[in-house]
């Protein structure tokens, strides 16, 4: 036996007790594993694939692609309908800069007619109302007499409104005409185009998304700050109180899983308000006087208490998970060795816990960065985040072109945070439980 092994051109001849080689053998069963292994993963899978990849990809190709100016998908027919054609050409036959002639206002007499009749005329305003504010209605009231419209059309469209000649209207269409756009994630960066099409910055006053993309990082940060300093010393008790007192501790942490998101922000107006529970008791107590009490809801001091609450059980629970396998003799070994308690623990405990730092604290921010309820519900203006704009624009404004942009702004941000927390601290130490 010991000559087979060691001899490999005669282990070749080892065989099951069927007569079946050996090495097959165990490749085909290697070869069942895995395909068991991959059938009972699979509905895992799927799932993450249509719920997860798939609205990930649609909200990517939606961010550079808004078809409202070049196509119409017909309700009766399901069928897809050019739109603008002759004005499309127009544009590809001539390049930027290129002052409208009279071949240019006919392809649009042209094109308004036929979104009037597909009844695509408000889709068309809308996209360019994204770029040129005030211009849906110009459309929709040009379209209307569009058959009528006769030679020289330019007069004609100018005669209904004078503001067809406006050149930041035709960069606008120019940018719509095309296909596939990176225009959405310029205004995303507080950029646009001006008539001769290069990339430039909004007014002041229209910038608004860098500012709210700072707020946002800077905001979730100082949360997660907090949930750090907060959880801390909770993980820290409950790691080292016998069982039976930690677990009742730990239904304290967890209680506000247990109870509504919307419960618990409401909670926090009642509490927060100007008239609320907090001001009342420092009222009475003469703490301060009923003139002065503390604006500290719709704001951004209302943000961060109320995010801070709802969000540390997640910096607890990593927290406790890597602190309680943590042997204790470690710490009064260096205390006997002379380390004063705060050496102890800076050099033999924390470091530790810093998986659970680190798992607590990406997940913290993550949510952070994300969070829409509770800014919205406590928020106000100065405490409004990059998502509630994001929501605003899908039901409201319904642009969602622009908001696919700024979403995959947010989620190129959080990856980056993946990737550098790899490259700092490295994934393979991130535990979560």
């Amino acid at each position: 036996m010991s000559d087979a092994v060691s001899d490999p051109s005669r282990s070749e001849t080892l065989t099951t007790a069927d007569g079946k080689p050996l090495k097959a053998a165990l490749a085909r069963a290697q070869a069942r594993n895995r395909r068991r292994a991959f059938y009972l993963v699979l509905p895992l899978l799927l799932f993450v694939v249509v719920t997860f990849l798939i609205p990930i990809g649609q909200m990517l190709s939606m961010s550079v692609n808004n078809p409202a100016f070049y196509s119409w998908k017909d309700r009766d027919t399901g069928e897809k309908v050019p739109l603008m054609v002759d004005l499309r050409a127009w544009f590809d036959e001539n390049p930027v800069g290129t002052e409208p002639d009279e071949a240019a206002y006919a392809a649009l007499a042209a094109g308004l007619a036929h979104a009037r009749e597909t009844k695509s005329i408000g889709q068309i305003g809308t996209r360019i109302n994204y770029e040129v504010s005030g211009t849906r209605s110009m459309f929709t009231k040009s379209a209307r007499r569009a058959e009528k419209l006769e030679p020289p059309f330019k007069e004609a469209l100018l005669d209904i409104d004078e503001d067809w000649a406006d050149p930041r209207l035709w960069s606008a269409m120019r940018n719509a005409s095309k296909s596939f756009t990176v225009d959405f994630y310029l205004a995303a960066l507080d950029y646009t185009r001006d008539a001769d099409g290069n990339v430039v910055k909004v007014e002041e006053e229209r910038a608004v998304y860098i500012l709210l993309f700072k707020r946002t990082l800077v905001l979730s940060a100082f949360i997660t700050l907090l949930t750090l300093v907060l959880g801390f010393p909770i993980a820290h008790l409950l790691a080292t109180l016998p069982l039976r007192h930690s677990n009742l501790l730990m239904i304290f942490v967890l209680l506000p899983f247990w109870t509504s998101l919307l419960v618990r922000t409401t909670s926090w107006i009642v509490l927060l308000q100007s008239q609320g529970v907090i001001n009342d008791v420092w009222v009475a107590t003469g703490l301060i006087g009923d003139e002065n009490r503390l604006q500290m809801i719709y704001n951004q001091t209302g943000t961060v208490i109320a995010m801070t609450h709802i969000l540390l059980p997640f910096m607890v629970l990593p927290l406790y998970s890597v602190m309680r396998p943590i042997d204790p003799s470690y710490v009064r070994a260096a205390r006997s060795l002379g380390a004063t308690s705060w050496t102890a623990f800076r050099r033999v405990y924390l470091p530790q816990t810093v998986p659970g730092i680190g798992a607590g604290g990406l997940l913290v921010f993550i949510l952070a960065v994300g969070y829409y309820i509770t800014p919205a519900l406590v928020g106000g203006s100065s405490g409004q985040l990059i998502s509630n704009l994001i929501a605003f624009h899908m039901q409201k404004s319904l642009n969602w072109s622009l908001a696919a942009a700024l979403a995959s702004l947010l989620l190129a941000g959080v990856l980056l945070l993946y990737w550098l927390y790899d490259r700092l601290v490295g994934i393979d130490n991130l535990k979560l439980g």
